[in-house]
Order: C-alpha cells, then sequence, then structure tokens
C-alpha cells in the first residue's frame, strides 16, 4: 500500500520543480533594464578651484583644488539685502563720481524699490584672476601677467585676489593673498595644456569667490584669447550660476586678434565674454594688440574703484521663485543722459557658503 503513495510524492516533487525551472527561465528572459542616463552637471554643487600640480612640492598654503564637491562644510543664508555694484557713466563715456542717493532709483521687475544704502567709497575688493594657460596664449601671457599685477598694484592695499590658471581644467596657482610677490609666482605658473574650459574655470572661481572671500565686494576678471571648447557647463548655465550665487562682477579681455581663429569662432567668443560681464554689470574689452592689454587693465582698476554700491531690499516675498530684473537709472540735473552698468538681475534662492564665510571680516 506504500507504492502508490511513493508515486504520488514522486510526481509532486517532479512538478514543483517543472514550475521552479520554468519561473527561473521567464525571469532570465525578461529584458534588462535601460542603463542610466549620464546627468548633467548640477549647477548647485560647490566647484572651487583642482590642485595645481606644482602644488606636490609646495605647502598647503596654495593650489587648492577647485572641485571639492563632497565636503560637509555647506551653509545656507536667505537672500534679503539685493547689493548693486553700479558704474555710471556721462554721454562723453566719462565716470561720473560725484553722486547721492537721491539720484538713483532703482526698479525690480519694473516696481520701484527703495533703497536701504548707498556707499560710494574705495572699498576693498576681493578679485579673481581667470588666465588662460592654453598653448595660444604662450608668447602673450608675459604682458597679461603685468598687466595683471598692475591691475592689482592700483587696488586698494587691502584688496586681495588669487590666481586661477586654466585650460581643459581650472588650477589655482595662488589663494587669496594681498602681496604681490605671491601672485606673480602664481601667474608664472605657466604650462600649456589641452583645450579652453572657459565656462568651469569661471564657476569655479565665482564658487570660491562667495565661500571663501574676506571682502563683500567681488570681482572677477577673465583674459583669455579663445573661443571655450571643453567646459562641461553652456555659456547659458554659467551665467544662471553666477546669478544664483549674486556673484561677482566679471571683466572679460578677448585677445581675440591674429589669425589663430576663423571669423566664425572670433564672433562666438566675443559674444560670450560680452554676455558674462554685460549680465554681471561689468565690461568685455577687445584690444588689437598685446600692447594694449595694460592701458584695458588700469582702466578696469578705475572703474572697479569708482563704483556706487546700493542696496534694497524686494517688495516681493523671498520664496518666491524666478529670475527678478533689475534696472538702475540715475539721474542729475545739467548733466545730461547718464549710463548706468549693473548685473542684469538675480535669483532669489538661497546661496551656499562654506561654514564660517559669512561671518569673516
Amino acid at each position: 500500500m506504500l507504492e502508490p503513495d511513493i508515486m504520488r510524492l514522486c510526481n509532486k516533487s517532479v512538478l514543483f520543480i517543472l514550475i521552479l525551472v520554468s519561473t527561473l527561465t521567464l525571469e532570465a528572459q525578461q529584458p534588462a533594464p535601460p542603463a542610466a542616463q549620464p546627468q548633467a552637471p548640477s549647477l548647485t554643487v560647490d566647484r572651487d578651484p583642482v590642485r595645481s600640480p606644482d602644488a606636490e612640492t609646495t605647502p598647503t598654503t596654495g593650489n587648492e583644488p577647485l572641485k571639492r564637491e563632497g565636503e560637509s562644510y555647506v551653509l545656507h543664508t536667505d537672500v534679503e539685502e539685493v547689493v548693486l555694484n553700479t558704474t555710471v557713466l556721462s554721454s562723453s563715456n566719462q565716470l561720473i563720481q560725484n553722486l547721492k542717493k537721491e539720484n538713483f532709483q532703482v526698479f525690480e521687475d519694473g516696481a520701484k524699490q527703495t533703497i536701504v544704502s548707498f556707499q560710494h567709497s574705495d572699498l576693498p575688493v576681493s578679485i579673481a584672476l581667470v588666465v588662460d594657460n592654453s598653448g595660444s596664449m604662450s608668447k602673450k601671457r608675459p604682458s597679461v601677467n603685468k598687466a595683471a599685477l598692475d591691475l592689482v598694484e592700483a587696488s586698494n592695499p587691502q584688496d586681495e585676489a588669487f590666481v586661477v590658471n586654466f585650460s581643459d581644467e581650472a588650477y589655482i596657482d595662488q589663494e587669496f593673498t594681498s602681496n604681490v610677490n605671491k601672485l606673480r609666482d602664481g601667474l608664472a605658473h605657466i604650462e600649456s595644456r589641452g583645450g579652453t574650459a572657459l565656462y568651469d574655470a569661471v564657476v569655479a572661481s565665482a564658487d570660491k569667490l562667495v565661500s571663501d572671500a574676506n571682502r563683500p565686494k567681488q570681482v572677477l576678471v577673465i583674459v583669455t584669447d579663445g573661443e571655450d571648447n571643453a567646459s562641461t557647463l553652456s555659456l547659458e548655465q554659467t551665467i544662471r550660476r553666477v546669478q544664483e550665487l549674486s556673484g561677482p562682477v566679471i571683466y572679460s579681455i578677448g585677445l581675440l586678434f591674429g589669425d589663430e581663429m576663423s571669423r566664425a569662432e572670433v564672433r562666438h567668443a566675443k559674444r560670450a565674454l560680452e554676455m558674462l560681464s554685460t549680465e554681471t554689470g561689468g565690461i568685455a574689452f577687445f584690444p588689437k594688440n598685446i600692447e594694449q592689454v595694460d592701458e584695458i587693465a588700469a582702466e578696469v582698476a578705475r572703474d572697479i574703484r569708482s563704483q556706487y554700491t546700493i542696496g534694497y531690499r524686494s517688495n516681493k516675498p523671498s520664496n518666491q521663485p524666478g529670475f527678478r530684473r533689475v534696472q538702475v537709472t540715475a539721474e542729475e540735473p545739467g548733466t545730461g543722459k547718464l549710463t548706468v552698468r549693473t548685473r542684469t538681475g538675480y535669483f532669489p534662492e538661497s546661496r551656499t557658503k562654506k561654514a564660517g564665510a559669512a561671518k569673516k571680516q
């Protein structure tokens, strides 16, 4: 009588095995999930200046990495007072330096704002010197370096600056300092390599200014002779990132003379530099030869020293998102039409800073 029971048990075992094999076969035939698509670079990641190769045998007082993405020093502060560094020019393009608070009007998205702070004095500045280090710049660097140092020497003794040399990557070759000799050494780290990652270098340097600068007024000076061809960020992403940071005024010096570039390349490079400067309240210069660079550096120094600093609190809620367009006008009886140059607007989003940066004196 045991034999039928054994047979039934065997049949059940075989059926179970067949079901198990079928299930495994079906699972094996399922298509693999699609590969993850590469993500666009985040515009909120802190991108400070990569360690320069020259730092291998030098102390850690300089050459800090431009790309620190995983450190836990993030501090969020809400934007309350909007600060505008503003240059005023006459109809003959001369700097106007005798205006008072009542001569200015500020508009945000067309609505008039109340000015809560006003200053016109030689405020100390934090400066980023961002210099193209690609192969085509090798013969131009001596004149460029001299002009950059002359700009610093024409500045307030309390100014500070750091040096970023960039090609297909951005390297900080001198940390913040007021010592001209140290800045000269940083500019002397010339090693022509790779392409021109201008946009990445601008964002990295703007991030560093916002997080590390000891002066509330910040300026970024670009010197390049070519079109960006190696950045992970686009021009539009770069401008947006600087606007999100309420970042520095950008001055651009485009050495676009010579036969190295086609007309189309020159046109694209010029447009990019003009947009970077115009959107942030600066100005782009395009010398006809290398001898004009020193004169332009002196003009940049005068422009920085002659700015009005105007502050207002927006009449919109700080948590209302979206780009806010800013316009500043100035009038003085008997002066004629005045041109005002400042940044075109800002994003009211929280800015990212290193812990403690906001309390630096």
